[in-house]
Parts: C-alpha cells; structure tokens; sequence
C-alpha cells in the first residue's frame, strides 16, 4: 500500500510541475499573441483595437506573472484553457475535444492492434528460438527503421493513387455530415483503414523485438525450467511464467505509447490530412495559437503520467518484487 502511495504523491508533484512549466513557457517565448493576430491579420487591425483585442484573448499586461499564474491555476480547477486565436469565439477546451476522439480512435485502436499481436508473435519466436521462426526478424529489423511518413507515401502511391483502394486524405467522406448512422461510422473506418495500417506496420516490428529479446532470457531462468520438470503444459509454462515474466519491460513502453495515443502521430496525419489533434497542434504552432499550443500540450501531459500511473499499478501487481523497499 505505501509503495501505490508514494507512486501517487510523486505523480502529483510531476503534474504540478508539468502545470508550471505548461504555464511560462509560452510567456518565454519571443514574440506577444496580440502582435502575431495582428501579423494573421495583414496589418489590417489598427494599433487603437489592441486593448480590445487583450480582452478578447484574456491578457492583462499589468497583472504581475504571480498573479497570472495563480488565476491560470483557478482556470484549470474549473477547466478552462482559455479562448482560441485561430478558432475565433471558440475555447480552447471545445476545440480539443472535437480533435481528440479521433486521434484516439485511429492512433489507439492501432497501437492496441500493433501491441497485442507484436507481443504474441514476439513470444512465440522468443520461445521457439533457433526455428525457422528467426528468419521473421529481419523483416522486423527493416520495418522497424522505416519512419512513419515514408511509409505513409508509400502507401498512398500503393494503395489510393496505383491500386486506388483507399482514399489519400481526409477522416470521412465530405458530403456526409458526421453522425452515429452505420453509413458514416463505415466512412471513418474506410478512411482510417490505410493511416491505421501505416501505424501498425511501422510500430509493430518494436513490439516483436522487444518480445522476443526478453523470452530468449527469461526462457533460460530457473522458475522456468522448475515448471518444465514439474510437469505443466507448454503452454502453461509459456504464458503463465516466461511470458508474463517477459512482457514486464513491454508494460512501460506500451504504457508510454498509450500516453502520447492523444498527442497523435503528427507526421502520418499531416500527411492524411486527418483532423486530430496532432495535425491540430500543427496548425497551432503555424498561427502562433498560444492558448491552443498551451491545452494541446497540457492535455498530451496528463495523458502520459496517467499511463505512467497506471503501468506502474499494473507492473507492482504483476511484479510484487517492486513494491519491497530496499
């Protein structure tokens, strides 16, 4: 129990300090987002409409940055990002919550699909190592060096431009207004079906390898081999002590890669041009969109030490030996 306690207490000094830095790196940060709606703007906006303008966007220039900072605090206590520069009149929190569920629709359900059958494959070709099941990794060891947006073209040449299976762009079909009808839920599949190939081909060689290097070790220890003269069924050996042994280290990858699930693939989407929150925070960063930039990377922080917390319950239930103090 103290071991989930202590895990708890650091993560919330992690958050607070994740918070602070989210805080004052844009106000760091060269330029004023007033200056840059202006610059957006052409110069067209006169130099009278700034005040307006800083009460539009939130900013008070003669607040004190102890002051901004504790109402910053009061903000997120109540959920509020702020407004957005580029989505005029909308807040920030809205802006992100139309982008996120599909980037984790399409980047999640693929890491989980490239996770479980990596591991599987992994295990097997760990467990039966020296069989022709080797001859799997240096398909893996390419795969596993191809970057995402290679990949992606490639697949669009293949694919949508040669074979014209799949669409090169988009997240749905246009002239379909988004909706829970069988008929759109069928255009985002469609859609998403070549980015999500994309992910999994390109992420799960990592899985393979990182399997199989952990079963060839565990494979050899004692407990292993007591399970073996005892009797039990290989597959019992295999899953209930080599494999669950093995797939430790895999937890906390596995767990990181859930955790930047919400920040998206932001290559592969600009490339698909599909509407999550990566190519979101793309387009942010071009409008110098600093309340946007600010929620995008807020949001992609608590996402990662939310699956750093729960890799660390999963791997203390999974390895009590974690949870003993030196």
């Amino acid at each position: 129990m103290r071991f989930f306690v202590r895990r708890i207490i650091f993560y919330l000094i992690t958050l607070w300090a994740a918070i602070t830095i989210n805080f004052f790196i844009p106000r760091v940060m060269p330029g004023d987002p007033v200056q840059a709606a202006i610059a957006a703007a052409g110069g067209s906006i006169s130099p009278d409409a700034i005040p307006a303008l800083e009460a539009l966007f939130g900013l008070d220039p003669d607040a004190s940055l102890w002051s901004q900072y504790v109402d910053y605090l009061g903000l997120l206590l109540h959920g509020d990002l702020g407004v957005s520069f580029s989505y005029t009149g909308f807040a920030v929190t809205d802006v992100i919550k139309d982008a996120l569920p599909w980037t984790i629709g399409l980047v999640g359900i693929a890491t989980i699909i490239s996770f479980v059958i990596g591991t599987l494959i992994g295990s097997g070709i760990g467990w039966r190592r020296g069989t022709w099941a080797d001859s799997l990794l240096p398909i893996s060891t390419f795969f596993s060096a191809v970057p995402y947006f290679w990949l992606a073209l490639l697949s669009i040449a293949i694919f949508s431009v040669g074979l014209g299976w799949f669409p090169a762009s988009g997240s749905y079909d246009r002239n379909m207004a988004p909706n829970w009808s069988w008929e759109f839920v069928g255009s985002v599949i469609y859609y998403g079906a070549l980015p999500a190939l994309t992910i999994v081909i390109s992420s799960i060689a990592g899985w393979i390898l990182g399997m199989r290097n952990m079963m060839v070790t565990v494979s050899s220890e004692d407990y292993v081999t007591v399970a073996q003269a005892k009797g039990l069924s290989e597959r019992k050996v295999l899953f209930g002590y080599a494999a669950r042994n093995a797939i430790l280290p895999q937890i906390s990858s596995f767990a990181l890669s859930l955790g930047f699930i919400v920040g998206g693939t932001l290559v592969m989407e600009i490339v698909f041009s599909y509407q999550g929150i990566g190519f979101m925070l793309f387009n942010a960063v071009n409008a110098k969109d600093y309340p946007l930039m600010q929620g995008c990377f807020l949001v992609i922080t608590l996402a990662v030490l939310l699956a750093n917390i729960l890799a660390d319950f999963v791997y203390g239930v999974l390895d009590p030996r974690t949870r003993q103090e030196g």
